[in-house]
């Protein structure tokens, strides 16, 4: 399985899925393990644009969202907001 292949329905790489993504490129592929959720980051571009794809799997489920890059900026800095406050906020104690 190459970085470059493009995702599936059925998974993070493959063949085009059913809804088909043949005109899509995928520019770069990264994936992250998290516990027991996988996150594969696609960058791909369409004759429509850029964008970013994420698709989170936990057990063979998969949620994807999509961020046009004209909102990647944004994305960003609100992801950068949320790691200060949780750097700056000490956890709750959860019970057992």
């Amino acid at each position: 399985m190459s970085s470059n292949d493009p995702p599936s329905s059925r998974g993070f790489s493959g063949s085009a899925g059913a809804r088909g993504a043949s005109n899509e490129e995928t520019l770069k592929t990264e994936k992250l393990q998290i516990e027991r959720k996988s996150f594969a980051f696609a960058l791909k571009e369409n004759p429509r644009g850029r964008f970013l794809r994420i698709t989170e799997d936990v057990g063979g489920r998969r949620d994807t969202i999509i961020v046009p890059a004209t909102g990647l900026e944004e994305f960003k800095r609100l992801i950068e907001d949320m790691l200060k406050l949780s750097a700056e906020t000490p956890p709750k104690t959860h019970q057992p």
